[in-house]
């Protein structure tokens, strides 16, 4: 593909001038509204393997994949098939379908910590029902997170540390009551000593632990597994459940996710979007014994109009059953090492101070040499080289999500002579952001 060194927004342009006379900032999620980064937002025509195409018509090698559901790449031939066959019999019934049990089959049979599921709407409803289930099984209210993990736009979870030895959360969003907040006791990733200190003062009135088992909602902060596997010791101590929120890595590093790469059992899971196959769906999934609380079989009241959709359930099966192929999660995990392996070997002949740590199929670009495993060790400033990064990359057609927090994603239908193209790519816009 050429450069595109003549990289225009003129078409772009104009239709986030009318965007922002109907949708605040002229976006349906904030990120979009690009910011952090140079330029009005790039409106996507049409995507096809690893590629997309903007309304100006320049092409890009994509590595956003609508935020990582996306591991078969744009316009799947057998996604797309199951999504016509589904839309052709209709397209919500808000009752019972076969699909719902076809795809809840074949994740509960291939995930060996699931033994029942709820499908939902999305990540942050995963999140939400989650929550109130552990509330509702324990009887208790507090919830642990931490600092630099995402968990969606629930209240509870739109906090961050507050001052006090025991961190309760002050929101950090207009419109959230602070009694919410103080629901949320937030501690800083892989502090043990501050998580057993504040699971001998307030176990008693803690629901859960929640974690992003793989942060990857503030950087990549890739934890030990000693970490989660002393979430996993401390929440059996003291009679708290763990949850695993796993919208990102779910289905992404493996089938089973971070818990199987891992090998350790949440009491509960979240998935996100990746199940539906880039359709709108989300799930929460546990034991049967603390899936029985949730209604109708039990106290836990939680719905949704459009929950197990017929058509998110044909493409979440038909992608699903691609990615249970045999080699597919190696093969991908390869190729990524070896794409980033390569920008990496570049910047560090160059003596560029950026990293790319990565596990599976995701990755990030670090602006420091040291690992990274916490939000605080971001430096702010780094993003300045991000946003010039973003930019020469858009100039020479590849496309990364527009924020320097966010990951990358590495998909099926990159070939490897896509992430070749887009290895010198990257090693040519590195080379203006630090010149």
């Amino acid at each position: 593909m050429e450069t595109l060194l003549d990289h225009k927004r003129t078409v772009s342009a104009a239709l986030f001038t009318e965007a922002k006379k109907l949708f605040p900032g002229g976006v349906n999620s904030p990120v979009r509204a690009f910011k952090s980064v140079f330029g009005t937002p790039i409106f996507i025509k049409k995507g096809d393997g690893c590629r997309i195409w903007d309304e100006d018509d320049q092409q890009y090698i994509d590595f956003c994949g609508s935020w990582g559901p996306l591991i078969l790449g744009h316009n799947n031939a057998q996604i797309r098939e199951h999504i016509y066959a589904a839309v052709a019999e209709g397209t919500s019934f808000g009752a019972p379908t076969r699909l719902e049990i076809e795809l809840g089959r074949l994740i509960i049979d291939n995930h060996r910590y699931i033994e029942k599921l709820r499908f939902v709407s999305s990540g942050t409803e995963a999140v939400m029902s989650a929550l109130r289930l552990a509330r509702g099984a324990t009887g208790k209210s507090k919830v642990i997170k931490f600092e630099g993990c995402y968990h969606g736009h629930v209240d509870s979870m739109l906090v961050k540390a507050g001052s006090g030895l025991i961190t309760f959360g002050e929101s950090t969003s207009a419109g959230i009551p602070e009694a919410f907040a103080q629901e949320t006791i937030v501690l800083p990733l892989n502090d043990r000593e501050k998580l057993e200190e504040t699971l001998q003062q307030e176990g008693h009135n803690i629901a859960c632990i929640i974690v992003e088992p793989i942060p990857a909602n503030n950087g990549l902060l890739l934890q030990d597994p000693s970490f989660l596997e002393c979430l996993r010791l401390k929440a059996y101590k003291h009679n708290v459940l763990l949850i695993f929120d796993e919208v990102i890595s779910g289905f992404r590093v493996g089938f089973e996710g971070a818990a199987g790469y891992y090998g350790i059992k949440p009491d509960i899971l979240t998935f996100g979007k990746i199940i539906g196959g880039g359709m709108p769906v989300g799930a929460y999934a546990a034991s049967a014994e603390l899936m029985s609380n949730i209604a109708p079989d039990g106290p836990v009241y939680q719905a949704g109009t459009l929950s197990g959709n017929p058509v998110a359930m044909a493409a979440g099966y038909a992608a699903l059953k691609q990615l249970l192929e045999p080699g597919f999660y190696e093969t991908l995990s390869a190729k990524t090492a070896a794409f980033v392996g390569s920008i990496q070997d570049y910047a560090t002949s160059k003596g560029y101070p950026v990293t790319f740590p990565h596990i599976g199929s995701i990755f990030w670009i670090a602006f420091a040499t040291e690992r990274i495993i916490a939000a605080e060790q971001i430096d702010p400033a780094s993003m300045s080289h991000f946003k010039i990064l973003h930019l020469e990359l858009l100039k020479r057609g590849v496309y990364m999500g527009p924020s320097g927090y966010e990951v990358g994603f590495v998909s099926s239908a990159h070939t490897d002579a896509d992430l070749a193209e887009a290895a010198e790519q990257f090693k040519a816009a590195l080379d203006i952001v630090f010149s």
